[in-house]
């Protein structure tokens, strides 16, 4: 058995076909701002670091490194993203539980003088988070140097924790993200 279609249903469907036929047609590769290749993601290594990048509405890319124990558990995670300009980084630190919070965290780049400590600004499943920016010579420092020391002290004892971040690769994997999202 063959229905007619009706009219009203012709007449929403030569209109959707329009529609769509008038959509601009863009290859994802010929994008502005679009991934190496027309690539919809992204995943390179600068030594310790990775560079992660997602296709959205322009690249977004990020320099990561996560350490883990053994078991698999993570000890810290560190993720940053480059401003437009490559002058400066924002980000986050994420440490785990059993710091003291009051006393937030100081970041040292090799034998440099020590950074006044940085706030924790609450704690999820995932652990403690750190806001972070760097700028000018902060992120010259990271550039240039071998380990960026975490220190914070342990809840409930004179305890002091340090954790080093490896820098190496660090310089090339900013340069990357900062490439990439421009």
């Amino acid at each position: 058995m063959v229905r007619k279609m009706s009219e009203s249903r012709r007449w929403r469907r030569a209109v959707l076909v329009a529609a769509w036929l008038a959509l601009p047609t863009v290859a994802p590769a010929q994008a502005q701002g679009a991934l190496p290749g027309g690539a919809s993601s992204l995943q390179e290594t600068y030594g310790d670091w990775t560079v992660s990048c997602v296709q959205g509405e322009g690249p977004q890319c990020r320099l990561v490194q996560q350490q883990n124990q053994q078991n698999g558990q993570r000890v810290l995670a560190i993720e940053l993203i480059s401003a437009n300009d490559g002058k400066s980084a924002t980000g986050t630190l994420v440490l785990p539980f059993g710091l003291e919070l009051d006393a937030g965290v100081t970041l040292q780049v090799d034998d440099k003088p020590a950074e006044a400590p940085r706030r924790f600004s609450t704690c999820l499943p995932a652990g403690c988070i750190v806001p972070l920016t760097f700028e000018g010579g902060s992120l010259a420092a990271l550039r240039a140097g071998g380990t960026l020391k975490t220190t914070a002290k342990a809840v409930n004892s004179d305890q002091v924790i340090t954790l080093p971040i490896s820098l190496q690769g660090f310089s090339g994997a900013f340069d990357r993200v900062a490439a990439l999202t421009r």
